[in-house]
């Protein structure tokens, strides 16, 4: 008597070559093969032939995508939240987290902080901490996009009093445009 696997295996624990395996109804169908009739002794070429070019043509995911159609949080790429158009003005909008974790200089760069500067400090050595806290330039390419998410209000200069950046706002012989 033929068995169908499918009754004993739960969809979501079996492989997916298993789940595609004989016991579907589109394979039965092609293969010639009726559930109602009993299997006997071997099974011939003709039979076994479709079903393996069916199954052999199954792609093998990985776990990752499998489980993604559950839990699509896994799978989402970063994204920049730029407004092209406002709903008032009708004006491209400043992305805020350019703002908070970027500074533009006048000359045109863009400046930041190193990742991990303020994270887990006691298990850190002190000449890590102290490289964490230095400043970084961002590149050509990292600027022009800074600028592009940024609105004209934060490319003006600005005047502070004891501002510890003052030395970096003009650059000599620098062009990065």
């Amino acid at each position: 008597m033929f068995y169908d696997v499918s009754v004993f295996v739960p969809g979501l624990l079996r492989p997916l070559s298993r789940s595609v395996g004989t016991s579907s109804p589109q394979i039965r169908l092609l293969s010639g093969f009726n559930r109602a009739q009993p299997l006997f002794g071997t099974v011939t070429a003709a039979v076994c032939a479709p079903i393996r070019a069916i199954t052999a043509q199954t792609p093998r995911y990985p776990l990752l995508q499998r489980v993604s159609a559950v839990v699509p949080s896994l799978t989402w790429q970063p994204c920049r939240n730029l407004t092209y158009v406002s709903l008032k003005k009708g004006k491209r909008k400043t992305v805020s987290a350019v703002t908070d974790r970027f500074m533009r200089l006048h000359c045109g760069l863009w400046i930041r902080r190193k990742a991990g500067y303020k994270k887990k400090l006691w298990k850190k050595l002190p000449a890590r901490r102290k490289r964490l806290r230095e400043i970084v330039f961002c590149n050509k390419t990292q600027c022009r996009l800074l600028d592009k998410m940024t609105s004209s209000y934060w490319k003006r200069r600005n005047w502070f009093l004891n501002d510890p950046y003052q030395k970096y706002h003009d650059r000599v012989n620098l062009r990065i445009k």
